[in-house]
């Protein structure tokens, strides 16, 4: 149960992600959407969570200055991490088919980064899990872009679409985390705010 503490607090979820207002909903949190258009580029030289934390901070620095004393603003990213390379979202269909085909009979890291920004402090949490695929045939892969069309998630597939369903051979961490937010972690972070 949620402290009466984070009563004093307006929440703000930065995110169109309608997985991550889902998250909110279903915490049955009170929230607003606020939405900054960014250009979400990093550093080259970052690896892993360096990136999500770096994005996901980048994401909570264009509200500054626009925060009401009673605000929290939370803003995340997630990348999926596979053979030391950075997996964002797929340009078109046929980069979906290669990154898919990539992570086919391999296990790769989603990592999620949540920041927590107020005019008084910023908190960051980052989530590692990782998840291994079956082998995915082309004709399963093909199928799933034409149906599913996850051009909006990073590494081309969400968890609890049909691919998850038939792909998915072992998950160690967090599943929510792998749609997009480590819910658990959030949940804990508001239950402890002074």
């Amino acid at each position: 149960m949620l402290s009466s503490n984070i009563k004093k607090y307006q929440l703000i979820l930065a995110s169109g992600s309608p997985r991550r207002q889902q998250f909110f909903k279903d915490l049955e949190l009170d929230f607003e959407i606020r939405l900054k258009e960014i250009e979400e580029v990093f550093p080259p030289e970052l690896k892993a969570g360096e990136i999500t934390n770096y994005l996901a901070k980048l994401k909570a620095a264009a509200f500054d200055g626009s925060l009401a004393d009673n605000e929290i603003l939370i803003t995340s990213d997630t990348i999926v991490w596979h053979n030391n390379k950075a997996l964002g979202k797929p340009k078109d269909k046929e980069d979906a088919f290669n990154i898919l085909k990539s992570l086919s009979n391999n296990t790769h890291e989603v990592i999620t980064s949540v920041c927590f920004k107020s005019n008084f402090k910023t908190d960051l949490i980052c989530e590692t899990t990782k998840v291994t695929f079956n082998e995915l045939s082309d004709e399963d892969i093909t199928y799933y872009i034409d149906t599913y069309k996850p051009f909006d998630k990073a590494g081309a597939y969400g968890i609890q679409e049909w691919i998850g369903f038939i792909g998915v051979s072992k998950i160690e961490g967090s599943y929510a985390n792998v749609m997009g937010m480590p819910v658990d972690k959030v949940y804990d972070y508001l239950c402890n705010l002074g």
